[in-house]
């Protein structure tokens, strides 16, 4: 038996809600949320529920109200509305392995609302001073965004940094939490 238990094939459960940045595809298994998709329009949620299938070997399933995703949309929600708090989720951590893994876990766990960290200051947390460049990647391949932070993680010199919602999505969530100026309009 492994940690889907009995018959080891894991239900993939997902929805696409609505957030102050557009709408999110939210994917859960029965270990907890184990991906995030901005911009969940329909290419976009193709591709993911595509990823999802290979990854999984099963078919994702549509399901709007699910006892799993209940407790990660009213989480988001209430960041959304501002409420400034760190997402205190049960995560499927499947989706990463390593490097990634290691480097998503310190941002989750260290990385507090309304603060940022440098690329090479977090690569130094897991103890690989010199790889500001991979933590880069690891960023952009985290499968749960806003829920691991990676919008927190910026260039040594202040400058932003990638993001895989784009840049104005890192801008409006840094804003949200303080650490950008609200745009004026």
């Amino acid at each position: 038996m492994n940690s889907y238990g009995v018959g080891g094939e894991p239900t993939v459960e997902w929805d696409v809600v609505d957030s102050g940045i557009g709408p999110l595809l939210l994917a859960a298994t029965a270990n907890g949320l184990v991906t995030v998709a901005f911009h969940a329009r329909p290419a976009v949620r193709d591709a993911t529920l595509d990823r999802l299938r290979a990854r999984f070997g099963t078919e994702p399933v549509a399901a709007p109200g699910s006892a799993r995703l209940a407790e990660p949309v009213r989480e988001l929600a209430a960041y959304f509305a501002g409420e400034p708090r760190d997402l205190d989720l049960a995560v499927d951590w499947s989706l990463t392995s390593g490097f990634h893994r290691e480097v998503l876990r310190e941002l989750a766990s260290g990385v507090p609302y309304g603060t940022v960290v440098g690329y090479g200051e977090l690569a130094a947390r897991v103890g690989r001073p010199e790889g500001a460049q991979a933590v880069g990647a690891a960023m952009g391949a985290n499968p749960l965004p806003v829920v691991v932070p990676c919008h927190r993680v910026v260039e040594s010199d202040g400058g932003l940094g990638g993001f895989s919602g784009g840049l104005e999505t890192k801008r409006q969530l840094l804003a949200l939490e303080g650490v950008l100026p609200q745009p004026l309009f």
